[in-house]
């Protein structure tokens, strides 16, 4: 078992997820919440987001071939929305006050929106675990691993979540800004990795391979 390679995926789905990011817009959908329910409604907030990512584990790959798409293609599309996010992430309004500033102008606080989407189960994540998971090169074990990552990062978010006033009362809005936007320069890496990984899949150009595979162009056709 390749751990070096594990650590990576499961680095990945930390940085796509962003756990701590999603403190900040639990705490304000659950202001109008009975505080005996918070608990239930994280759970339901991550349950539903676990659904949404599983069903893009099991069913994304089908997608892109019904399609007749190509992994490639896919690649390059997805490292430029990445990309895009994590620029977002960077210089934009960080991730906690953008989702924050959507509910307040939709009124639609609560478990599904923006908890659960795009907070948790945001687009990044969804195309991280198609890439992750390709079915033409990654064995149903390796698929099921990927699986298993994404629920410790599910269950990490979970904890945050049911912890959720105290870490916020130890990091601060501004500690959660910090983090979300290093986590975006982190992002940001991954999505060029994947962009050049999707080049060199479809033959447009020849990409060194670097010294350590990234998660996301692992196993790509060449």
């Amino acid at each position: 078992m390749d751990w070096a390679a594990l650590a990576r995926e499961l680095v990945t789905l930390i940085v796509v997820i962003d756990p701590v990011g999603s403190i900040p817009v639990f705490l304000f959908a659950v202001q109008g919440v009975p505080r005996a329910l918070h608990r239930r409604f994280a759970l339901r907030a991550v349950a539903i987001a676990a659904l949404v990512l599983l069903a893009f584990l099991v069913g994304g790959q089908f997608l892109l071939e019904s399609l007749g798409l190509r992994l490639g293609s896919f690649q390059i599309a997805g490292g430029i929305i990445l990309f895009l996010f994590a620029l977002t992430m960077i210089f934009g309004e960080s991730k906690p006050a953008r989702e924050i500033e959507e509910a307040e102008r939709d009124h639609l606080a609560g478990a599904v929106f923006p908890l659960a989407m795009p907070s948790i189960a945001s687009p990044g994540a969804m195309l991280a675990i198609v890439i992750l998971t390709d079915n033409d090169t990654a064995s149903l074990t390796d698929q099921a691993i990927t699986a298993a990552l994404l629920m410790v990062v599910l269950l990490l978010t979970l904890g945050l979540l049911l912890a959720a006033t105290y870490v916020h009362r130890v990091i601060g809005s501004t500690g959660a800004s910090v983090i979300s936007r290093v986590m975006g320069i982190v992002l940001a890496t991954i999505a060029v990795d994947a962009v050049l990984g999707g080049f060199d899949a479809l033959g447009v150009m020849e990409v060194a391979p670097p010294p350590v595979e990234s998660p996301l162009t692992k196993g790509a056709p060449r």
